[in-house]
């Protein structure tokens, strides 16, 4: 495979990154995905690609249920907290206004554009991110919005180099 023309091709999409949430036993987790998509339209199914070396990967494996934060232009700072400190290290809601959807899921105030899902499928393929389709349970927006783009994001070290991946259980 010719690397450089992998590279070229996938950065001219230039994905909208989110922030994906999920908690379970009462463990909060949260990252900065750039990887996510609809994945169906009826039933409305959502998915997700989490990294296999972050914390809320191995929280979202015992979660039920997820939220999808879609980040604005205007959100770099929000970015920079969930792409760069790991959970591990952190508690990365200290100080962060939020509420709680079901299965105790965090939802940052900060940003109201937002899916929930209630995880429907697990896939892992034998890479370095594993996909997580959820099926719609609510959706909010707030007028339009422009997205904050990964090449945006691009200066970000992520807390976690994806060679740190957990072996999948």
């Amino acid at each position: 495979m010719d690397d450089a023309a992998f590279a070229e091709l996938t950065s001219a999409a230039d994905p909208a990154m989110v922030v994906v949430t999920t908690a379970a036993d009462g463990e909060p987790a949260g990252c900065l995905v750039g990887f996510h998509s609809q994945s169906s339209i009826s039933p409305a199914h959502y998915s997700v690609r989490l990294s296999k070396a972050n914390h809320t990967y191995r929280v979202a494996l015992r979660g039920s249920h997820l939220a999808v934060h879609f980040l604005a232009a205007d959100d770099l700072p929000l970015a920079e907290h969930f792409g760069t400190v790991s959970g591990e290290d952190a508690e990365k809601f200290a100080g962060l206004a939020l509420q709680h959807a079901v299965g105790g899921v965090p939802l940052l105030e900060a940003c109201p554009r937002r899916l929930l899902l209630q995880r429907i499928t697990l896939l892992d393929d034998g890479g370095d991110h594993v996909g997580v389709t959820g099926s719609v349970l609510s959706a909010g927006a707030r007028g339009g919005f422009v997205p904050l783009r990964l090449s945006d994001v691009a200066h970000l070290r992520a807390g976690h180099d994806s060679e740190e991946r957990a072996i999948s259980p």
